[in-house]
C-alpha cells in the first residue's frame, strides 16, 4: 500500500506526495487562472487575424511582388495560426485535468508532476523522467 494521495482520497491535510492540501489549491488557481490567460490571449490573436490579417485586397497590391509577399505573408500567418490552435487545444485539456484533479499526475507513469515543471510547461501531460523517455524515442526514429 502507498502513502501516496490519489484524487479522490478523503485526507483533507494532505495533497499528493504529502503537499498540504491548503497549497496545492493555491497552485491549482494559480495555474487556471495562468491557462485561462493564455487562452483568452489566443483568442484573441485569433480574432485579430480574421479581422485584420485574412483579407487581402488585391486592388491594394501595385504588382505581382506586393501580390506574392502579402500571399507569403497570409500562409505565414496562417501556420501561426495553425500552431496556437493546436496549443488551444492542450490548453483546454490541462483545464478539464485540472476539473478532473489529474493535472498533477503523469499520464504515462501516473507520478506527481512539480510545480517547477509545470511553470515551465503549463500544458504538459508527463513528467520529465516520462517527457525524456519520449523525446529519446523520437530522436531513435528520426
Amino acid at each position: 500500500m502507498t502513502d501516496k494521495v490519489l484524487p479522490g482520497d478523503n485526507r483533507e491535510d494532505e495533497g499528493y506526495d504529502g503537499v498540504p492540501a491548503e497549497l496545492l489549491q493555491q497552485r491549482t488557481d494559480e495555474f487556471r487562472t495562468l491557462l485561462l490567460n493564455e487562452r483568452q490571449r489566443l483568442m484573441k490573436n485569433a480574432q485579430r487575424t480574421l479581422t485584420e490579417e485574412m483579407t487581402v485586397d488585391q486592388d491594394d497590391l501595385a504588382d505581382e511582388m506586393d501580390l506574392a509577399s502579402a500571399d507569403y505573408n497570409q500562409n505565414l500567418s496562417f501556420r501561426l495560426r495553425g500552431r496556437e490552435r493546436h496549443l488551444l487545444s492542450k490548453i483546454e485539456n490541462a483545464l478539464e485535468r485540472l476539473d478532473e484533479d489529474e493535472y498533477w499526475s503523469c499520464e504515462e507513469c501516473g507520478a506527481w508532476i512539480g510545480f517547477r515543471r509545470l511553470r515551465a510547461r503549463p500544458v504538459t501531460k508527463l513528467c520529465i523522467i516520462c517527457k525524456e523517455k519520449q523525446e529519446h524515442k523520437e530522436r531513435a526514429f528520426a
